[in-house]
């Protein structure tokens, strides 16, 4: 009998090692969607890095939500709710202790597109990476040059406040094996419309339904979720009726140039901020996003 027990413990630690081990070796921070620049130059193009800038959204996050702050941008501390505990936003401005100002452009670029730090440790995909993966090597070069160019702020970073085990940054590992790694390469854009909205734009991370571990549910592509504080909800915005069948691209234009719908409501919540940036884009490109969204795929949020 003793000798049964001793071996049902045995077998027990040894598959407790077993598992452990996989669950490491699966979280381990890796590469697989890198890029290198490696010996590639680059012309600045500062005109490109700030309408990059301005399309993704980059100030929505990373402003400084304090109204009193003297360097708003760039500055972080913007808290995002979710069920996992709260985030805060980094600081990304270009100082060199409490933000990204001692980062190469090739680290820059790892953290943007694969969700590493310059430490190797994994970013949470609240950090939208996983859109950002697609994006081309001159437009992160243009704007790894634009941010560092702001002016630099020493405000330290918040940590997040997240709920066991979400609160162990390796678990993120395992949910790139889930939702990241397993999709190798990125969307192959066949449009400037395609590439704003679901790689710059990242629309998606806002407006697709999420799975209970956070993943976005493709089938569901566009078609509507609740925010990302739980507040209200981001729209359907598919060619369906529960979305923007009755919208022109020009409806679509307007709004994104002044926040106005069809039916004269306007934009609320985090849009808000979402149109400042956008209105900034030249009206070619807002066609293109208007054009892009009346093509894909229909479909009917519950």
């Amino acid at each position: 009998m003793i000798n049964r027990q001793k071996k049902n413990l045995i077998g027990f630690v040894l598959l407790t090692l077993t598992v452990s081990a996989l669950l490491f070796t699966l979280s381990q921070p890796n590469s697989q969607n890198e890029y290198f620049f490696e010996a590639k130059k680059y012309a600045y193009d500062k005109e490109n890095g700030e309408l990059i800038f301005y399309a993704s959204g980059c100030g929505s996050c990373h402003e400084d939500p304090d109204p009193t702050s003297s360097t708003k941008l760039m500055t972080g501390g913007l808290a995002l709710e979710t069920e996992f505990g709260t985030f805060f936003s980094p600081n990304i401005s270009p100082d060199k202790d409490h933000g990204i100002g001692s980062w190469s452009l090739a680290e820059f670029s790892n953290a943007l597109r694969n969700g590493i730090s310059p430490k190797g440790t994994h970013y949470y995909p609240v950090f939208p990476y996983a859109s950002y993966q697609g994006m081309k090597d001159k437009d992160v070069a243009d704007l790894y040059h634009f941010i560092i160019s702001l002016e630099p702020s020493n405000k330290p970073n918040k940590q997040h406040q997240l709920i066991f085990p979400f609160s162990l940054r390796r678990s993120v590992g395992i949910w790139k094996q889930l939702y990241f790694y397993n999709d190798k390469s990125p969307m192959i854009m066949k449009s400037r419309g395609q590439y704003l909205v679901e790689v710059l734009g990242h629309c998606a991370e806002c407006h697709t339904p999420r799975s209970y571990l956070g993943g976005l549910k493709k089938d569901l592509h566009l078609a509507g979720s609740k925010t990302i504080k739980n507040k209200g909800k981001a729209p359907n915005i598919t060619p369906d009726k529960t979305g923007i069948l009755e919208w022109t691209e020009e409806d679509i234009v307007n709004y994104l140039e002044t926040g106005f719908t069809p039916d004269f409501d306007s934009a609320g919540g985090q849009m808000v901020s979402v149109i400042s940036n956008l209105s900034k884009l030249s009206r070619d490109d807002l066609t293109s996003i208007a054009k892009y969204l009346k093509s894909v795929k229909q479909i009917s949020s519950n």
